[in-house]
């Protein structure tokens, strides 16, 4: 298969898992208004932003991009000589969920492709994502069944991916300047391009599949649990952290921003209410503390 027709392969994919993914939230958020905008790149490209705001999900952001353009961002080409240079395909689905309910997490999933290309050389290319979860109280059984669908995704693909892309996950989502994890980890990989094409699509499309898996039983769980005014007060403080990670670290963010990308598009992940407590620390033994303790860790939840 060409290049050209493995991209149009993944594209092919990525719609549809857009697609499925919001056709899994509006299931659970039946009264969901939804936005849509098909938008255009001047640099080259597109994509197909979806916002959905309802009574179950505050804000949930499903996108569809696919851009290219004739020289890389910094962000995409730091700490990779081999591509300094080459003209860009960068394609992927990325979305954001921020519940109302304190007691449902947050979430983030994001799948994508890239490839990097020079005339009378080989294509550069790889697959990226992984999704990870932010809870604002913790439920072990949650994180549990988070880690397992993650593991049971990976897991066909090479015994020791789970492990190997569960500790990139925790590292790769940690605000150094706060000394603490976003949140209870998942999976995340990058610069995939193991056992070739195939076998790397395989696995992109495996993990892209069983996000629905992983999320949508902890939504149904937790979304008529009842929470009080200090509870969410709490989440909006938690969400601080959140926007803190987009801003300061997220290479997706930073590709986006430094390509030239839709704002709109870049910043849907952000929460729409967040609040920033100074100087603030929960009461020892409540559950506002317990979230640090013994959630907000680098744990093995398989164990």
């Amino acid at each position: 298969m060409s290049m050209s027709n493995q991209s149009e392969a993944v594209k092919s994919y990525l719609l549809q898992l857009q697609e499925n993914i919001t056709q899994a939230i509006v299931g659970l958020d039946p009264e969901a208004e939804i936005t849509e905008d098909v938008w255009t790149r001047e640099e080259g490209g597109g994509g197909r932003s979806r916002v959905l705001n309802g009574d179950v999900f505050e804000r949930a952001g499903v996108n569809f991009s696919h851009v290219h353009g004739e020289s890389l961002p910094p962000s995409a080409s730091a700490g990779r000589e081999n591509i300094a240079g080459r003209s860009f395909e960068a394609m992927g689905v990325s979305l954001v969920i921020h519940p109302a309910n304190p007691h449902i997490p947050t979430t983030h999933c994001n799948v994508r492709f890239f490839s990097a290309d020079k005339p009378g050389e080989d294509s550069v290319w790889w697959f990226g994502g992984g999704y990870d979860l932010t809870p604002y109280y913790g439920y072990e059984d949650d994180c549990r069944h988070w880690h397992q669908t993650a593991r049971n995704a990976c897991e066909r693909f090479g015994a020791e991916h789970y492990g190997k892309f569960k500790k990139w996950c925790d590292e790769y989502f940690y605000l150094k300047h706060r000394n603490e994890p976003r949140g209870v980890g998942g999976v995340f990989f990058d610069d995939y391009n193991e056992g070739g094409f195939d076998h790397s699509f395989a696995f992109m499309q495996s993990i892209g599949n069983s996000f629905i898996d992983a999320y949508c039983p902890i939504v149904k769980r937790r979304m008529d649990t009842p929470f009080s005014d200090h509870q969410r007060q709490f989440q909006l403080y938690r969400r601080g952290r959140y926007v803190e990670f987009n801003l300061v670290y997220d290479r997706g963010t930073l590709f986006g921003l430094q390509s030239g990308g839709r704002i709109e598009s870049i910043l849907m992940s952000m929460p729409p209410l967040v609040r920033w407590n100074y100087n603030w620390t929960p009461e020892p033994g409540t559950p506002e503390a317990r979230l640090y303790t013994d959630f907000l860790q680098h744990r093995d939840w398989l164990d």
